[in-house]
């Protein structure tokens, strides 16, 4: 199958959504393809493919994502969350609390009408991520915002001995995790991306900062 015949159906195939959730994400779809063409949410040259290379890239992290043990809603930080990915697929997916952080407006507008649009439950933050007030999160994900060293400095401090991070890297990320730790301590688990053999998905833990 090319990139090009990856559609809905395929999507729905590969991670057993529900009739619900599909249908939630098509309004996403939707909107993307209207806004893209008033605005450059994401490369133009993606939008044909955004089933496979922006939609099923970002749910590929539900895979790695533990659920909770004790039925208690997990809480999501995502960074420079641009036009959602990978956050708001993930908070159509139901897998907890969402806050979206990104500092261009235009986007955030678009991300606040696909949650009326939805009815998801997310939370969008028109700021940087230096401006907001800590608080605790299970999570921190981010997708094609920054090095994996200015990750780690922008979430710093959201970062708990229990928080664990998700990144979706691209072809440089071997030289991003040498680079982070000159300055951080912490353990990595990679993962071959589903959507690029090129990318990869990043699990961090047990995250300091080396003295």
């Amino acid at each position: 199958m090319s990139m090009s015949d990856f559609g809905p159906e395929q999507f729905a195939l590969k991670t057993g959504s529900s009739y619900e959730t599909m249908e939630k994400l098509k309004i996403y779809a939707i909107l993307l393809d209207k806004w893209q063409k008033k605005m450059n949410l994401v490369s133009n040259s993606t939008i044909k493919n955004m089933w496979l290379r922006h939609f099923y890239d970002s749910a590929q992290l539900m895979e790695y994502i533990d659920a909770p043990k004790d039925g208690k809603l997990l809480k999501f930080l995502d960074i420079g969350s641009g036009a959602g990915f990978p956050g708001l697929v993930l908070a159509i997916l139901g897998l907890g609390e969402f806050h979206m952080i990104e500092s261009n407006g235009k986007k955030t507008a678009f991300m606040n009408q696909v949650i009326r649009e939805t009815g998801i439950k997310a939370i969008i933050h028109n700021k940087r991520v230096e401006e907001m007030e800590n608080f605790k999160v299970d999570y921190i994900t981010s997708r094609a915002c920054a090095s994996l060293n200015k990750l780690f400095t922008l979430g710093k401090e959201f970062i708990s001995k229990e928080t664990e991070c998700f990144f979706l890297k691209g072809e440089t990320v071997g030289q991003e995790i040498l680079e982070a730790k000159e300055n951080w301590d912490f353990e990595v688990k990679r993962y071959t991306s589903r959507t690029d053999s090129k990318g990869s998905v990043l699990k961090l833990c047990k995250i300091r900062v080396l003295a």
